[in-house]
């Protein structure tokens, strides 16, 4: 049974930092993150492939972002430095067999950036 928890969201400055936390029940072969603004389509933000340990990134992040996964906590994390207003959403973590789709996803935590 696969279920993903996520934690670490708030309201942050442009420019602060925030580390985002999913705790895992079972390691699936991909797991990231997805943002999503209401009205708007779901973003790919980063991923982690398991069985490679080869990471993903979307543009928009890269450089900003490090997603690194701890097996032992069994927790994916997030760190997402100087945070702009464009990046102010509901962050969720998403979890699958492969990293071309997502079949399990976690409730999601908001985070928030003021200019």
């Amino acid at each position: 049974q696969v279920q993903l928890t996520e934690s670490g969201g708030g309201s942050v400055q442009a420019g602060g930092s925030l580390a985002l936390s999913c705790k895992y029940t079972y390691e699936m072969r991909c797991i990231g993150w997805v943002r999503q603004v209401p009205g708007q389509e779901r973003e790919d933000v980063a991923r982690f492939h398991t069985v490679v340990d080869r990471t993903y990134y979307a543009d928009f992040v890269r450089g900003r972002f490090t997603i690194s996964l701890d097996n032992a906590k069994k927790t994916v994390y997030l760190q997402m430095n100087n945070l702009q207003p464009g990046d102010t959403a509901m962050y969720y973590c998403a979890a699958g067999d492969t990293c071309g789709s997502f079949d399990y996803w976690g409730q999601g935590t908001q985070v928030t950036v003021s200019s």
